[in-house]
């Protein structure tokens, strides 16, 4: 745990004060502000600081100021199938869009990891999310969409691989 000033560069906290990223290996993304943050690929980071403004022009948010680095090892469909679970299980149930909504991207993201899923079910993913978001009384189904959504945005190609049977690309490079 490290308490810095604001207005760092995001990579040089990680390289410099953190040490880099883990083994040597290759950066994938960052989660600036913990799991309800949407994450930032290495080349949007590159102009990121620790700041509200710099984190709010890059479309995401400093969050609890958890910085989690994700190297190439990490599949990210996985990634969002644990981050949909958690967030299904914490959900009081008392608001439809998140009782129901938070449930049907779990069964879709299970259907996708278990090789069932399709393309559409991937963009039925992302319809959801824009429909259940700020639509409840309290922020979490919002904590769980923005960064699901900015996984698929900005990683569809792994959600692809696994409905078009190429396999995920993370345990490709954990093969290399």
């Amino acid at each position: 745990m490290y308490e810095l000033p604001l207005g760092l560069p995001i990579l040089e906290v990680i390289d410099k004060v953190a040490g880099g990223v883990w083994k040597g290996r290759k950066l994938k993304g960052i989660i600036p502000g913990g799991s309800s943050t949407p994450v930032l690929r290495p080349d949007e980071a590159k102009d990121v600081t620790l700041d509200y403004e710099s984190m709010a022009a890059h479309k995401t948010m400093f969050g609890s100021g958890g910085i989690v680095v994700l190297d190439e090892t990490v599949d990210m469909v996985q990634l969002v199938k644990n981050l949909i679970d958690f967030y299904h299980h914490e959900s009081c149930g008392q608001c439809t869009p998140c009782r129901e909504g938070l449930g049907w991207m779990l069964k879709i993201i299970k259907k996708i990891v278990r090789g069932e899923g399709s393309i559409d079910d991937v963009n039925l993913l992302r319809e959801l999310c824009d429909n259940i978001e700020m639509k409840t009384v309290c922020v979490l189904s919002a904590a769980c969409t923005m960064p699901v959504r900015s996984y698929l945005d900005k990683f569809r190609h792994e959600f692809e691989a696994y409905v078009t049977k190429d396999g995920s690309p993370a345990a490709q490079a954990k093969q290399e």
